[in-house]
């Protein structure tokens, strides 16, 4: 049987390496990114380029974003040019950008509106992860729709979880980020106070990496603290974007993160010193700047 065609919505960090990894499945793929510089590369592996969104789902059986917030969502999706203006009825649509839970039911109304099926499935994992098709996909949707996208995202994940219906894979998405910022957000103000202490960076981090505090996260970002600068993985601004989102979806509930809220604090306070597009584990440097 022949591989559905598959249409993806963005070629930042994580939609490069799932673009990757299609093409190398042999998925015929067609693209879109904001930026055309960024397609270059993939057109050479034999992907076909499109000029807007709705080009690129002309002829599309699944359609995949993956972008930076709601406001990016909302510029690939809606509109003249966007993709619900040209795809086709039956296709399915993926958002597996990290949003808001409102705007994700907005979507998925918008979508049966036009006639196809959707899943919200966000994605966990950074720059490695979808280069090696080693992504968790967090899913919200039909189990019956699930099964006809499983093919496109099994060759892009390590797992796919199916939480219940649509908002499900968004929700747990906005928690499992918000958990990672707030021990990033602890890793700063700990190594802040270390220096402040002049104990011995690396034993202290030693110390703490092997015991009751060290996450698979706190070992990973720990050992970036004294290596030589990478492109990001993972971008600061988009941590806070997360963590705002989440603050919002439990106020809708009656709930107050107040550990989310202050990690908010302190990843607005980076980017406001010019750390945004840095990697994420920049923000430990803010602090120990101050």
């Amino acid at each position: 049987m022949s591989k559905p065609r598959v249409a993806l919505l963005g070629l930042g960090i994580m939609g490069s390496g799932m673009a990757g990894r299609l093409l190398s499945a042999g998925f015929p793929l067609t693209i879109y990114n904001r930026s055309r510089y960024k397609a270059a590369r993939f057109a050479d592996a034999g992907a076909s380029v499109a000029a807007t969104p709705r080009q690129a789902v002309a002829h599309a059986d699944i359609v995949i974003s993956i972008v930076a917030d709601d406001a990016a969502s909302k510029a690939v999706w809606f509109g003249e040019d966007g993709a619900l203006a040209g795809v086709a009825r039956g296709a399915v649509l993926i958002e597996s950008s990290t949003l808001s839970v409102n705007y994700i039911g907005e979507l998925a109304k918008a979508a049966a509106e036009r006639g196809c099926e959707f899943l919200d499935a966000p994605v966990t994992g950074s720059k490695p992860h979808a280069e090696s098709g080693q992504v968790l996909f967090l899913v919200g949707g039909s189990a019956q729709t699930l099964a006809t996208a499983r093919p496109a995202l099994e060759v892009m994940s390590r797992d796919i979880v199916h939480l219940g219906p649509t908002g499900s894979g968004a929700l747990l998405k906005l928690i499992n980020n918000f958990m990672c910022g707030v021990q990033l957000a602890s890793l700063a103000e700990a190594s802040a106070l270390i220096d402040a202490g002049k104990l011995d960076r690396e034993k202290a981090l030693t110390v703490l990496t092997n015991g009751a505090p060290g996450s698979p996260l706190i070992k990973t970002i720990a050992a970036r603290i004294s290596a030589a600068p990478t492109s990001p993985n993972f971008l600061l601004r988009l941590m806070a974007k997360d963590l705002t989102y989440a603050v919002s979806e439990a106020k809708s509930h009656g709930l107050a993160l107040e550990t989310a809220s202050a990690a908010l604090e302190i990843f607005n306070r980076a980017a406001e010193a010019g750390h945004g597009d840095e990697d994420f584990s920049a923000v430990i440097g803010s602090i120990a700047a101050r």
